[in-house]
């Protein structure tokens, strides 16, 4: 079992520290949202990703990233969940600029971490709209309700939410590919000698 060393609520507190200090420094989102006019500062990909738009947007990002990237943390482990994360987050900010003025918060980060998720642990059953259903489920139900979204406008960046799970859907194939592959070659391969050996003392076998 992978490492766990809490990453997720490490960055669920570099939110909230953000957070806070949008409320009380003057211009302080100026100076790291991403936005249209300043897309060759490739720092606000990364620094965007921590800024929110109100304690609602904040409080559901939270949310999901504890609960969902605890859980992913323990699967893949902390270097790896730190890789969805960041990924997802600065490449969903790439695409959501060519689409809307300005970008910011950590959903395509944790839509990310959904995406992953819902591939590596696709059974896993969860409580979300409602009801219990398995993980890859209900993330279907989050891409077509962005997909829906697209087409009703709501100041919501949906784009930005569709680009980070499909980063992070690529990483969870990548990681479960990966898993795969090592547990076969952990498998102890039994010789056919022994097999037919087993099949004469055991099973009738001629």
């Amino acid at each position: 079992m992978p490492r766990v060393k809490f990453y997720s609520l490490w960055l669920a507190l570099i939110c909230i520290i953000v957070f806070v200090i949008q409320q009380f420094v003057s211009g302080f989102n100026d100076l790291f949202i991403l936005d249209n006019s300043h897309y060759i500062q490739i720092w606000r990909y990364l620094s965007a990703v921590f800024l929110h738009a109100s304690l609602v947007h904040l409080l559901y990002n939270l949310f999901a990233l504890v609960l969902f990237g605890l859980i992913l943390e323990k699967v893949i482990g902390s270097n790896r969940f730190l890789l969805v994360f960041f990924v997802s987050g600065i490449l969903a900010n790439i695409v959501s600029i060519s689409f809307y003025p300005f970008s910011l918060g950590a959903s395509g980060s944790i839509m990310g971490v959904i995406g992953a998720l819902a591939i590596v642990k696709p059974f896993m059953t969860i409580w979300a709209f409602g009801m219990i259903m398995p993980m890859s489920v209900a993330a279907v139900f989050w891409i077509v309700g962005d997909v829906i979204g697209i087409f009703v406008p709501d100041n919501v960046g949906h784009i930005a939410h569709l680009s980070g799970v499909a980063f992070g859907i690529f990483f969870g194939i990548i990681f479960r590919t990966g898993h795969e592959v090592r547990r076969k070659r952990h498998m102890v391969e039994v010789p056919e000698h022994i097999l037919r050996r087993w099949e004469t003392l055991y099973m009738g076998g001629n």
